[in-house]
């Protein structure tokens, strides 16, 4: 009887797993769990909703990506980004914080991203994605940590609203209308949590800050009454697991913009992330996977509630630091989440509303890399402009508009990139001449190159009879490339130039072949091998022409 196989992209991060491990991932299962279960919860209030929806997606998604992801130390929750871009899709979309339907509608959301991953992944787009600019993620990040940053002041001064999803601009305002009722106490534990997480920060890094000054908020509140000073709590978390429920999917249309612009900073931070935590001596991150695992991990975690899920950078980290060896650790953050969300709601009940938006304020500081924009003005001024405009609109115009055009501006720059003919001279015997195309043509490109090919024949000091022009990168052949090459062929026989292909793979060669030209050529002999082996032949029967 043959034993079931497990499949490869099932729990591969156990591959060649040692029993030796299994007290590292605790350990590091129970670290990262300090980090991300109270960061969860924080950041759900970043999109105005309950705080145990950020407990539920240090659940579901986890326990889904541990099974499918590829990298052994990422931890997969929801991050300031995501959480950003969530309030601000609710928003756009008119859902009421606090009101019954917007459950539904993050449901639909979450799983809208979660589809659109896998699409992305059925179509294997892994690579295309990560063609997104760094100075497109940076301006991004920057917009996102100003606009949470301002956002949460008026909680941090002693309001109880949370403006964050309502834009720079509304928040500025909010602030100022904060001022007018400070509330000194949840100022003190305001800036007391704040310089807490600051100094373990720096100073203990392997210190979880935030579970320190959750605890700490707690017992304030507990034992010392914090309270009745007018500090502000959170709502009532109850005991229990995430039920399933059903989407609300009459508001789907008009939350597609917001989960395409998710789902595209879900899957960036993800691969961002799992590949700088890869050890050298780890499999390759494949793109593929990731959006696989990332979309699973968003479809599954939709019918339970949960945030738009992405690899998250701080407790991947920890996890990491702590010594984790492989998505093991991650099952025991899971259960861990689980037991909090079954045992401790009365106590979680006790955090004061500040805290949260302590913890909140000082993760998204870290997005405002001001020092990373100066050095790209000082590097490279495209990037440093492109990183700078994505940052103001998102401050003006809103975060989802960033994303639409960071994206643009970024897909135009690879397409003028790859639009610069690449044709590189490779042998030349006698008459004939052998020129390598280093990039694949397609629709937008196939004209410059035609225009580089003939420059370059025309530039010759010898004369040309002959030319053999290389197809290695040509792995895919549409009518409009074939269109290309037979006029290119034309051109070239009006300067008395016979024109011979070489290396074409033989996927782009079958295709060819349904053309009354390419099936000439190659009754000709004038489709070869190697661009060497072409440039011979054509030699030898212009020397039988002569």
């Amino acid at each position: 009887m043959t034993a079931t196989r497990r499949p490869p992209w099932l729990f591969s991060t156990v591959e060649g797993y040692r029993r030796e491990w299994v007290v590292r991932d605790v350990v590091a299962g129970l670290s990262a769990g300090a980090v991300v279960i109270p960061q969860g919860m924080a950041y759900a209030t970043i999109a105005n909703l309950p705080v145990q929806v950020g407990l539920y997606t240090c659940i579901l998604p986890m326990l889904v990506y541990a099974f499918l992801g590829g990298s052994r130390a990422m931890s997969v929750s929801t991050t300031s980004t995501i959480a950003t871009l969530t309030a601000t899709t609710l928003v756009s979309a008119g859902v009421a914080a606090g009101s019954d339907d917007a459950i539904g509608s993050l449901m639909m959301l979450t799983l809208l991203v979660g589809v659109i991953l896998l699409i992305a992944r059925l179509c294997r787009l892994g690579s295309l994605v990560e063609n997104i600019s760094g100075a497109t993620v940076l301006g991004l990040k920057i917009g996102v940590g100003a606009t949470v940053a301002v956002g949460q002041l008026p909680k941090l001064l002693g309001e109880s609203y949370n403006f964050s999803g309502h834009g720079f601009l509304k928040s500025l305002g909010a602030v100022a209308q904060a001022f007018d009722s400070v509330n000194w106490p949840t100022v003190a534990l305001s800036a007391g949590s704040i310089l807490v997480i600051v100094v373990l920060k720096r100073f203990a890094p392997r210190v979880p800050g935030a579970l320190v000054v959750v605890v700490a908020g707690i017992l304030l509140v507990a034992l010392a009454g914090l309270d009745r000073y007018g500090v502000d709590l959170i709502a009532a978390v109850p005991s229990g697991l995430p039920v399933p429920g059903v989407p609300d999917f009459s508001q789907a249309v008009v939350l597609v913009p917001g989960a395409l612009a998710i789902a595209v900073m879900a899957f960036l931070e993800s691969a961002a992330v799992a590949r700088s935590l890869r050890a050298a001596s780890e499999p390759q991150i494949d793109s593929d996977q990731e959006l696989f695992a990332t979309g699973a991990a968003n479809t599954v975690g939709a019918f339970f509630g949960t945030m738009p899920a992405a690899g998250g950078f701080s407790q991947s980290a920890v996890n990491q630091s702590a010594g984790a060896r492989s998505q093991a650790a991650t099952l025991v953050t899971v259960v861990l989440a689980v037991l909090v969300a079954l045992f401790l709601g009365p106590v979680l009940s006790l955090l004061p509303q500040a805290t949260l938006a302590a913890m909140v304020f000082v993760a998204v500081a870290g997005l405002i890399n001001i020092p990373e924009l100066v050095r790209w003005a000082r590097i490279s001024p495209v990037d440093f402009w492109i990183a700078l405009a994505v940052a103001i609109l998102g401050l003006t115009a809103g975060l989802l508009p960033a994303v639409a055009v960071g994206v643009v501006v970024t897909l135009i720059l690879v397409l003028r990139e790859l639009n610069v003919p690449k044709v590189t001279v490779d042998a030349r015997i006698g008459d004939a001449l052998g020129l390598r195309l280093e990039r694949g043509l397609y629709t937008a490109n196939a004209m410059a190159n035609e225009k580089q090919i003939l420059a370059l024949v025309e530039a010759e000091e010898q004369p040309v009879r002959a030319l053999v022009l290389g197809l290695k990168q040509q792995e895919v052949m549409t009518i409009t490339v074939i269109d290309a090459l037979e006029n290119l062929d034309g051109e070239l026989a009006q300067l008395g130039i016979v024109l011979h292909i070489a290396a074409l793979p033989e996927r782009a060669a079958a295709v060819a072949r349904r053309t009354p030209w390419f099936l000439g050529l190659e009754s000709h002999g004038r489709v070869h091998a190697s661009v060497s082996d072409g440039v011979a032949a054509a030699d030898r029967e212009a020397g039988r022409r002569s």
